[in-house]
């Protein structure tokens, strides 16, 4: 096999190597955010960290941040999110910095390779140059039948299809490192807006629970002070009623304490008007009438007077008693009362003699 040839498939393994290289490492960075994705839905229990194979890949992809599960205070769980989403963003990163490296490792392995054929390819030519020149000294190698060249052709076709092939692969892998990386990103953020929707609902749960039990105590309370109002009512009427009667009660007794008196009083008193009417000085009156008012007995007496009767008044109990008198002899009084009673203009048939003691001799 000649020196070209040598050069070529060299090429072809440099480039074939980075391809399976870079490759492996977009799969790996897949796998890894899909156990991220994975890790990021699993509140409980804390998933368990599985070891990792032993590659060529930097020290950082061992420091992936497990996710710890959430707790039930809201802030302690919005905290916890935000790191989970810091730690899966700084993950993507790693894996796009890792990307970039291995491409940048790649293109300059490709550069290195199109420089060293371009350096042989122009020694060749230089000892072509040389050969034409002085025939005689062209190594047997260096000469190129149409068979070799047609190789040599078809060997620059085919490096060029397999770094079209490779070129076509990096934008591949770039396309769905690019597609995942944006559904990770929407799955991260349907995953964040169901988690604040849960808690969202969960704060409003308790708040209307809360109101809930606040209304319920303030209706027990009302109900309470409703209940304590009404019995301070009834207690304070039935007070009321007890002082009532009681007031009641001794107004009765005070009442029928007053009447007993009154009746003791004049009790006594007719008592001693009697005792002076049948032991005292006598003096005879003519009662002529017994008013039952005050205008009756002035009519009456209006009328006596007229007559020219001497006239007195006395109130009892039973109405206003009218006399005519006094007369010191019962005859004479007894006179006075036939007179009294014949006179028609009077219209007086029913009077008659009593002995009788003024009040301010009784």
């Amino acid at each position: 096999m000649s020196m070209n040839n040598k050069q070529r498939w060299m090429g072809g393994v440099v480039l074939l190597g980075g391809g399976v290289l870079l490759a492996a490492l977009l799969l790996k960075g897949n796998e890894e955010i899909e156990q991220d994705q994975t890790q990021a839905t699993v509140t409980h229990p804390i998933p368990k960290t599985e070891p990792k194979p032993k590659t060529a890949q930097p020290a950082q992809e061992s420091e992936m941040v497990s996710l710890q599960p959430l707790a039930v205070d809201v802030e302690t769980e919005k905290r916890l999110l935000e790191e989970q989403r810091r730690s899966r963003e700084k993950a993507v990163a790693e894996q796009e910095a890792r990307a970039a490296e291995f491409l940048k490792m790649q293109q300059q392995a490709e550069a290195a390779a199109a420089r060293k054929a371009a350096e042989e390819y122009a020694a060749i030519n230089a000892r072509r140059t040389a050969a034409q020149e002085s025939s005689d000294n062209i190594p047997p190698e260096l000469v190129e039948d149409e068979k070799a060249k047609a190789q040599r052709l078809a060997d620059e076709k085919k490096r060029a299809e397999q770094q079209k092939t490779t070129a076509q692969q990096k934008a591949d892998a770039e396309k769905k490192l690019a597609e995942d990386k944006r559904k990770a990103e929407a799955d991260k953020k349907a995953a964040e807006d169901k988690r604040k929707a849960e808690a969202d609902k969960k704060v409003a749960e308790d708040k209307r629970k809360a109101e809930a039990d606040k209304k319920a105590a303030e209706d027990k309370r009302k109900a309470e002070a409703d209940k304590k109002a009404a019995e301070d009512k009834r207690k304070a009427e039935a007070d009321k009623k007890a002082a009532e009667d009681k007031r009641k009660a001794e107004a009765d007794k005070k009442a029928a304490e007053d009447k007993r008196k009154a009746e003791a009083d004049k009790k006594a008193e007719a008592e001693k008007a009697r005792d002076l009417m049948e032991n005292g000085d006598k003096k005879w009156m003519v009662q002529v009438a017994l008013a039952a008012n005050q205008a009756n007995a002035d009519a009456v007496v209006s009328k006596l007077r007229a007559k020219g009767y001497k006239v007195t008044t006395s109130p009892t109990s039973k109405g206003i008693r009218i006399m005519v008198g006094p007369a010191k002899d019962r005859d004479v009084a007894d006179a006075t009362r036939k007179k009294i009673t014949t006179d028609e203009s009077l219209n007086m048939k029913s009077a008659w003699v009593i002995d009788w003691v003024p009040l301010d001799q009784r």
